[in-house]
């Protein structure tokens, strides 16, 4: 038999077209180095618009003081948790499709994983705001450090959830930044090399590095990756499961639960994969990348949506299941009265999140729908919306009411300045990608062209070929022996 057949020809190609290298190159890289089309300045002004308006409600909290939120003598955290926790959560489906596919040696990520790579540290950097703006002083946000001081006995409380939070999320953009940049040096060192302009070359000089493309420069590049890819799968779960440590160590009905960790888990990959199939259904459409991120790519992670989906829907039942098991109260009042209840205040949070999150992944069991771009795009937002009203009911639900029903808040709304907030990391992220599309490749072109010889439709078709020629004259030799 041939020993060209690399990889089975039942798998579709994750590279479409009559495709090589220099092909490749123009393709991916080639965006980069065009001026903006008028599209790209319409969608870089509203995200700065929302950026501008971000900044300045988080000016209103600053200089006002936290009372201009909304927050009451019951619900302390509200909008602003609630959004750090789901920005959280859609930073964790970069690194996973970056290091845990790769240790794995799934191929199909090479066509997805920069933009995830990039989304994930957008996202951090949106996250991170909330709890830093939160604390109502922010010029003392450095308390939170352990770092020695001479002011007493001013150190942090090192058992606290919340200090934990702070090494996870550092420590994991800090990596997720290490991964995203190895990676993305062959693809700049490609755009200096093709730069026509003084400042360009000097720009993707400098952001290069210095690489030449040489074979020890390829094996400490890959020896890196398989590095940070090690320390990153650990970090994927580490980082929800600290956060998800902020409400499970505490006693308030609804929050201490033990299935809370690998629920948030699998709920950040969730909503992770959601927001990437967003973004790159449009990325793909308008720098016409479709052979690249092909409908395989979607398919796959749609896969992976519908199976952390019916994770996040078996937690919901045990959480219900367990709250009146235990016989506990309180806690089985604050499941029944406070989220279950179509009647109470929250009803729609509650029975939207299961809409969302439960009932509409579970198309995804068609292959059709799988492998319909529209569909998914419509069906990624639906997905992100339920998992924004997941943080909210389980902040917001748990806390509304107290334990003594004089301190009860009838009902929590955000103030336009939580709202503002809200949309100002929106524009914060979308102008972040935006540059990003711009100045960078999308796509990892050079590990495209790793796979290109195996996984390109036109080589796929010639080993096909061969393959068949070859099974013919196996065929004939075997009949000659036979006779």
């Amino acid at each position: 038999m041939s020993l060209l057949k690399y990889e089975s020809q039942l798998r579709e190609p994750l590279i479409n077209g009559d495709k090589n290298y220099h092909q490749v190159t123009e393709d991916i890289i080639g965006p980069v180095e065009t001026k903006p089309t008028r599209l790209w300045w319409i969608g870089f002004s509203i995200a700065l618009m929302l950026l501008a308006f971000g900044v300045y409600s988080v000016y209103r909290e600053v200089a006002y003081g936290i009372t201009e939120w909304n927050i009451t003598r019951t619900v302390g955290w509200g909008w602003d948790i609630t959004n750090f926790v789901w920005w959280i959560g859609i930073g964790h489906a970069g690194t996973l499709i970056s290091a845990i596919l790769l240790l794995f040696g799934q191929k199909w990520r090479t066509g997805v994983n920069r933009a995830a790579e990039a989304m994930t540290i957008f996202a951090v950097m949106c996250a991170g705001m909330f709890p830093i703006f939160h604390m109502g002083r922010v010029w003392d946000g450095f308390f939170i450090l352990p770092y020695p001081n001479s002011r007493g006995p001013v150190w942090p409380n090192f058992n606290s959830a919340l200090l934990w939070d702070v090494f996870a999320v550092s420590t994991y953009f800090t990596i997720s930044l290490l991964f995203w940049y190895t990676g993305l040096l062959p693809d700049l060192a490609s755009i200096r090399d093709r730069a026509k302009t003084k400042f360009r070359k000097m720009f993707y000089g400098l952001t290069a590095f210095g690489w030449t493309g040489s074979t020890k420069h390829w094996q400490r590049q890959e020896s890196l990756a398989l590095v940070l890819a090690g320390l990153a799968t650990p970090l994927v779960l580490s980082v929800h499961t600290i956060v998800s440590f902020d409400f499970a160590t505490s006693v308030i009905p609804g929050w201490h639960t033990t299935i809370f960790p690998p629920y948030f888990v699998a709920g950040a990959i969730f909503s992770g994969f959601a927001m990437v199939q967003s973004l790159l259904i449009i990325t793909r459409k308008v720098l016409h990348l479709e052979d690249y991120i092909t409908i395989g790519h979607i398919e796959a992670m749609n896969k992976v949506i519908v199976l952390t989906g019916s994770i996040v829907g078996c937690a919901y039942l045990s959480e219900l299941f367990i709250a009146w098991y235990s016989q506990n109260t309180y806690e089985w009042w604050a499941f029944r009265e406070n989220r279950a209840n179509i009647f109470s205040p929250y009803g729609w949070a509650y029975y939207g999140m299961i809409f969302c999150n439960v009932v509409s992944p579970q198309l995804f069991w068609s292959r059709k729908l799988r492998r319909n771009a529209t569909f998914t795009f419509f069906m990624a937002v639906l997905v992100n919306v339920g998992m924004w009203f997941e943080r909210f009911v389980i902040f917001v639900t748990s806390t509304y009411r107290d334990f003594l029903p004089s301190s009860w808040t009838t009902y929590y709304s955000p103030s336009i300045w939580e709202i503002g907030f809200y949309l100002g990391t929106f524009g914060l992220f979308f102008t972040c990608y935006f540059l990003f599309a711009k100045f960078f490749p999308v796509i990892a072109a050079a590990e495209i062209k790793a796979i290109l010889k195996t996984s390109g439709e036109n080589y796929k078709e010639k080993m096909s070929t061969i393959e068949s020629m070859d099974s013919d004259k196996f065929y004939e030799e075997e009949m000659v022996h036979a006779h």
